[in-house]
């Protein structure tokens, strides 16, 4: 992924609140629009960065049943 975008979402998100980042997930989702997943990967980069071991055991246990099926 190039610094570029991911220095542009970080700059774009930047002060957003929880229930913004919400809406900008689901909203990004359900339009389903490939060009908006770098933006959930920047988003999924910086949570992972700063979740625990077990918060990322327990994500990563979430997407094997995800895919699994």
């Amino acid at each position: 992924m190039n610094f570029q975008i991911r220095d542009a979402i970080t700059t774009n998100v930047h002060g957003q609140t929880a229930a913004e980042f919400k809406d900008i997930v689901e909203d990004a989702i359900s339009r389903g629009e490939e060009h908006l997943l770098p933006g959930l990967g920047v988003f999924f980069e910086k949570w992972w960065q700063q979740s625990s071991p077990a918060e990322q055991d327990a994500f990563v246990q979430k997407l094997e049943k995800a895919f699994a099926h």
